[in-house]
């Protein structure tokens, strides 16, 4: 099966405060495809969300390479790199990141906007997504009148805007109570089958990760293969 997402031999360095060298991703190997949710649990600080960074272009690997969609990341400007994620990256992080000012419809709308796409045309689908989420009958409120659970599933509906090919998500139900999480939890499996796209989740949450068709394991800068049961998540 064809990935919608590869990475090759990632490595990801940094220069501490002292001047040494910290290695955060040390030859990492990932092939994501359609269809398939992958959850990549480790302690804190082992580099997940680095490693997210880096698949989905908000940050450079030190070394190897990164696929998107059959579109390579190296090489790219910065003005690329923006409109590679618009058009093929959808990310939900542990905190919403909504703007405040605009409804839920406004922010699904946003990256429809920021991709060219007429109002008429945003805002259907933009209502369709919200749609999809269970939320027809809040678009119209802003994020501070909504709950936790709700500005969550408004985040996934501006993540799926763009029918983009990957979603990256991190930590996303980290901030939510069981049922809320659960709740979306059933949303990004229902997504990642209904829509047959590849879902890379970072989480401490073993209920989301059993969801997972693979679980791997970041450590030592390192992924390799594990089962929710052997490790602590």
């Amino acid at each position: 099966m064809t990935a919608v997402l590869e990475a090759h031999e990632l490595h990801k360095t940094y220069i501490g405060g002292d001047g040494g060298t910290i290695n955060v991703l040390m030859g990492v190997d990932i092939a994501l495809s359609r269809r398939e949710m992958v959850a990549v649990v480790g302690a804190s600080g082992a580099g997940k969300s680095t490693l997210l960074h880096v698949l989905g272009a908000l940050d450079r690997p030190t070394r190897g390479y990164v696929v998107v969609g059959g579109e390579p990341v190296n090489g790219l400007d910065e003005d690329q790199l923006a409109a590679l994620r618009n058009r093929s990256v959808g990310f939900v992080f542990q905190f919403h990141h909504l703007l405040r000012e605009f409804t839920a419809l406004e922010n699904v709308m946003m990256p429809l906007r920021i991709g060219g796409r007429d109002e008429k045309v945003a805002r259907d689908k933009a209502a369709e997504l919200l749609a999809r989420v269970g939320l027809s009958a809040r678009m119209h409120h802003r994020p501070g009148e909504l709950s936790g659970g709700e500005q969550q599933r408004t985040a996934v509906a501006r993540a799926l805007a763009m029918d983009p090919k990957v979603i990256l998500a991190d930590e996303p139900s980290g901030n939510l109570d069981l049922a809320n999480a659960e709740t979306l939890h059933e949303l990004l499996e229902e997504v990642v089958n209904d829509l047959e796209i590849g879902m890379i989740v970072v989480t401490h949450n073993r209920a989301l990760a059993a969801r997972a068709g693979r679980v791997l394991l970041l450590e030592g800068g390192r992924l390799s293969e594990t089962v929710v049961g052997d490790v602590v998540v």
